[in-house]
């Protein structure tokens, strides 16, 4: 598959990380596709603005789609978020059985689809997504260093 696929949805999710940033949180932005290619789940970091530490936008994006969809299983659906999915989003997005994975930036500190950790190619786990990396990384990154280059 190439990225391209990707970009239009990985634009949408860095939209929503620049709302998270200006929110004071880490800009990090998630969009749910349904397979049609339609977004029906979305959303960004809330984690300062809602005091709650499992507010990372890929949740947030993943409880959105479940409830739109009236199911926790996402299996034909593809997770597109600007930052590699930590140890939790990776493992809510194995437990949901989300089908596929795109994610932007890597995340040498703390990523768990390949670079610190692979949780989602775990042979040991009953499912295993599809993941595209690399989406436009560049910008991914960029939102990121502007944020954090901003804190300091």
């Amino acid at each position: 598959m190439l990225n391209l696929e990707f970009n239009e949805a990985m634009r949408m999710a860095l939209d929503l990380a620049a709302k998270a940033s200006q929110q004071g949180d880490v800009p990090v932005g998630a969009v749910v596709l349904n397979s049609h290619g339609e977004v029906v789940g979305q959303g960004f970091n809330t984690r300062e603005i809602d005091s709650d530490p499992m507010n990372h936008a890929e949740i947030v994006a993943m409880r959105q789609t479940a409830i739109a969809n009236n199911s926790w299983r996402l299996d034909d659906h593809t997770l597109v978020v600007t930052l590699e999915p930590c140890t939790m989003c990776a493992g809510a997005a194995v437990q949901a059985r989300v089908g596929r994975i795109v994610f932007g930036a890597f995340d040498e500190k703390a990523g768990a689809v390949g670079s610190l950790w692979d949780v989602v190619r775990d042979r040991r786990l009953p499912h295993r997504p599809v993941v595209v990396s690399g989406v436009l990384a560049d910008e991914c990154a960029a939102i990121l260093s502007e944020f954090f280059k901003a804190q300091r």
